[in-house]
Formats: C-alpha cells, sequence, structure tokens
C-alpha cells in the first residue's frame, strides 16, 4: 500500500495513557490530570484493574485448554471428545468462582484502591481549604471539585477535638471516660449522613457529581466549622459567634452552593438541591454550638442516673481524739490497778 493510504487518524485528546505514570511495573493514576466529571470511584478503579487482570488469566487457560483438547482428541476419539467437554464444563465453573472470590477480596483487601485519594500534598490541603471559603461565580460550566478524601477526613477529627475542647471548657461534668465516642459518632455520621442525602439528591435532580466528590466537597466545607468553634469556645460572646456564623458559615456554603447550581440543570433542581444543602450545613453548626453539649448532658443523665457526688473522707478532729485516748488509757489503768489490790 501507498503512503497517502495510510491511517494517519489521531485522537484530538490525550489519551489514558497520558493520564499512567509507570513505575516499577504498576500504574499510577494522576487524579490532577484526570477529568473529575468522569464518574470515578473506588469500585470503578477496582473493576478496571480486575478486569484486566481476568483477561490475562482467561486467555492463558483458554490456550491450555486447547492444546490439551487436542493431544486427548488424537487418542481417544469420541468418547474423549465427551470427557473433554465435561472437564471444560466443570473448569469453567470452578474459574468463574475463583474470579469472583478474587474479585471480592481485592477490592476490599487492597490498599492501591485507595493510595490516589490520600496521595495529595500539604499545599494542595493548603490551598483547598483557602478555596472552601472562596465562592466562585461561574455555572455555564461545572466547576472543578478535588477527588481526594485525606483534607476532608483531617478536617472530621479536628472538628472532634474542638468539640471534646468546648465540653472541657464549658464545664460539662464528664462522669464516665471522655465523650471521644460521642464527638466521632456526631461528625463522622454527618459528613457521611449529609453526603449520601446530598448525593441521593444530586442523582434525583440530575446533577453531573459523583459520591467522592460529594464527600470532598461537603468536608472541606467543615473548615468554616472548626474554624467558628474554635474562637467561640475561647471566646465566649453570643455576638461574636453569630458575626462568624454567617461570615465563614455563609462564604462556605456559597461556595458548596456555586458548585452545585454549575452542575445541575433547571430552577426547580437547583433550588431543591442547594436549599437543602445550605439548611443542612447553616443548622449543623449552630446544633453544636448551643444544643451540643445539652444534648449530651442528657443523654448521660440518661444512661447512667443522677448525678450523685462521690463519697468523700471527712478530717477527724485530731485534739478531741487524743482526749479520748487519754481517758480510754486513764480507765484500763484504773481497772488494772483496783485488780492488782483485790
Amino acid at each position: 500500500m501507498s503512503e497517502g493510504n495510510k491511517n494517519t487518524n489521531t485522537e484530538p485528546w490525550g489519551g489514558f495513557d497520558d493520564n499512567l505514570i509507570q513505575r516499577g511495573g504498576s500504574a499510577v493514576i494522576d487524579m490532577e490530570n484526570m477529568d473529575d466529571t468522569s464518574g470515578s470511584s473506588f469500585e470503578d478503579v477496582g473493576e478496571m484493574h480486575q478486569r484486566m487482570k481476568d483477561e490475562e488469566e482467561v486467555t492463558a487457560e483458554a490456550a491450555a485448554t486447547e492444546e490439551e483438547g487436542g493431544e486427548d482428541g488424537e487418542f481417544l476419539g469420541m468418547k474423549g471428545i465427551k470427557g473433554q467437554l465435561g472437564r471444560q464444563v466443570a473448569d469453567e465453573v470452578w474459574r468463574a468462582g475463583k474470579r469472583q472470590a478474587s474479585k471480592a477480596f481485592n477490592l476490599y483487601a487492597n490498599i492501591d484502591i485507595l493510595r490516589p485519594y490520600f496521595d495529595v500534598e500539604p499545599i494542595q490541603v493548603r490551598n483547598r481549604l483557602i478555596e472552601s471559603l472562596i465562592p466562585v461565580r461561574m455555572i455555564n460550566f461545572p466547576q472543578k471539585v478535588a477527588g481526594e478524601l485525606y483534607g476532608p477526613m483531617m478536617l472530621v477529627f479536628t472538628l472532634v477535638a474542638i468539640l471534646l475542647h468546648g465540653m472541657k471548657t464549658s464545664g460539662t461534668v464528664i462522669r464516665e471516660g471522655t465523650l471521644m465516642g460521642t464527638a466521632i459518632g456526631t461528625c463522622f455520621g454527618y459528613w457521611l449522613g449529609v453526603s449520601s442525602f446530598i448525593y441521593f439528591l444530586a442523582y434525583l435532580c440530575n446533577a453531573q457529581i459523583t459520591m467522592l466528590q460529594m464527600l470532598s466537597l461537603l468536608g472541606y466545607g467543615l473548615f468554616s466549622h472548626c474554624v467558628v468553634l474554635f474562637v467561640t469556645y475561647s471566646v465566649h460572646f453570643h455576638s461574636l459567634f453569630y458575626l462568624l456564623w454567617l461570615v465563614f458559615g455563609g462564604l462556605s456554603t456559597l461556595r458548596m452552593v456555586a458548585v452545585l447550581i454549575s452542575r445541575t440543570v433547571g430552577q426547580t433542581p437547583r433550588l431543591i438541591l442547594c436549599g437543602t444543602l445550605a439548611a443542612l450545613h447553616m443548622l449543623f453548626l449552630l446544633y453544636l454550638h448551643f444544643a451540643y453539649h445539652k444534648i449530651v448532658e442528657g443523654i448521660l443523665d440518661t444512661l447512667e442516673g443522677p448525678n450523685v457526688p462521690p463519697i468523700q473522707r471527712v478530717a477527724r478532729d485530731l485534739p478531741n481524739a487524743i482526749t479520748v485516748l487519754n481517758a480510754t488509757g486513764k480507765a484500763l489503768a484504773a481497772g488494772a490497778d483496783a485488780i492488782l489490790t483485790q
């Protein structure tokens, strides 16, 4: 064929190989250069890796089976063919079960699946914390959302520590250990629960956002809660809290609302989705400041009973004790003298 008939079609976009960096025989996915609207998740990465591995195993096993079948057919004829078919069916059933078990094990036990979502530089986390308080007015094109979980998870643990600090500075009596379990349950419950609920609403409203992006967006939104609670737990002024609540909480809420608006089509879906997220985010900060301590104290009183003061040791009057001992000694001495004189 002539050179003019050669296929010179090239893809207008960089292939998937551009996002792979070969290191020591393993593929590392560059999460920064990938399109965040592709809908990637934990299962996608695991299934892609497992599918490639399964195809290689099936090809190798099929080649080995064909070689064995050719040898058996030459010597055994029709009877050998029947036996070969039965053996192939049994082998196929066994291989299918093996693939399913291997897929389930690799999905939950392979740490490499989680590595791309926690591989982030500290300067990137700092920039994203600042960006979480800066609303961007861009609704014609979907705004980019960081696809990582390191920063959000650290913010949740920071919020747990701030709540424990607030319990101590507020004078709350802790009778049975600490309240770390309650604080962890409250913070992680809000992060995971609200993210799942908003993702469900986004699915109903046909918004272009994944569960991973929703977790990251709401997790970085907790940065405003950490700042407001840390300041107001140290300086107890309600007017200061309301000011910080409106400034930092409002900026963080506007940031998340702007992202959802840019990824949702239609006025009614935008109103439902953004209104729900804004109400939950702002009310959660009010709950943590005003009602969290009282509710926890009420739960402790219900579970542990009334607050009974512990038994205290009472200091004895030392001079009175010495007088009693002296009188007792004199009485014993007088009784002994009376016995001897008799």
